[in-house]
């Protein structure tokens, strides 16, 4: 007996261009829609809106975005406004040592979330 002849017939669908991925539904609206389209129409070979996403979202999430430290500026204004806060709460009544004691416990915060703040130096154990 003869085998057979297979013929592989061709998978029906659109093929995968990018892989097997999660496909995410974004809207994006008119005016920055405006700014990506224009952005994509100066570009040689023009990438697809999805493929500029994709490139722009792959760059911005390279970087060491969240690796920054607060700026100086920030930290000084925040401690001025941690302090001015402090001012309301505490005893005027007490000593002065005693009020900025607990002026300093105040913007520290509960011992208990020292650990959690990102703000502070973590201790050495």
């Amino acid at each position: 007996m003869r085998k057979s002849i297979r013929v592989s017939t061709k998978k029906r669908g659109r093929p995968t261009t990018t892989g097997k991925g999660e496909l995410i539904g974004v809207r994006i609206l008119p005016p920055l829609l405006k700014k990506l389209d224009t952005w994509i129409n100066g570009q040689v070979p023009r990438p697809s809106r999805p493929e500029a996403i994709r490139g722009f979202l792959e760059r911005g999430l390279a970087g060491p975005w969240n690796d920054r430290p607060a700026g100086k500026d920030k930290a000084e204004k925040a401690s001025e406004l941690a302090a001015e806060a402090a001012e309301h709460v505490v005893d005027k009544s007490l000593p002065t040592k005693e009020q900025q004691r607990r002026k300093r416990a105040l913007i520290k915060g509960p011992r208990e979330f020292r650990d959690i703040r990102e703000d502070l130096p973590k201790p050495k154990r």
